[in-house]
């Protein structure tokens, strides 16, 4: 086994700290909430999913408030 000087690992320690430091921001930019807003904008379909979404949570709210509580 090859022995490492103590400079040689911590600029090795360094590089790997800067490679997922660089690949976190890059992931957390693509992965961004904030990025969908207004994505569909406009989009005509967008009114009826939200009612059927809201109709869903209403039959399962009224659903949950029918079951016995155990």
């Amino acid at each position: 086994m090859i022995q490492r000087t103590l400079e040689d690992r911590v600029e090795m320690l360094e590089e790997t700290v800067a490679a997922l430091v660089t690949r976190r921001d890059t992931v957390r930019q693509k992965g961004d909430w904030r990025s969908t807003i207004g994505m569909f904008a406009g989009d005509s379909v967008i009114p009826q999913i939200q009612e059927e979404g809201r109709q869903i949570r209403e039959a399962e709210r009224a659903a949950a408030q029918q079951d016995p509580q155990p």
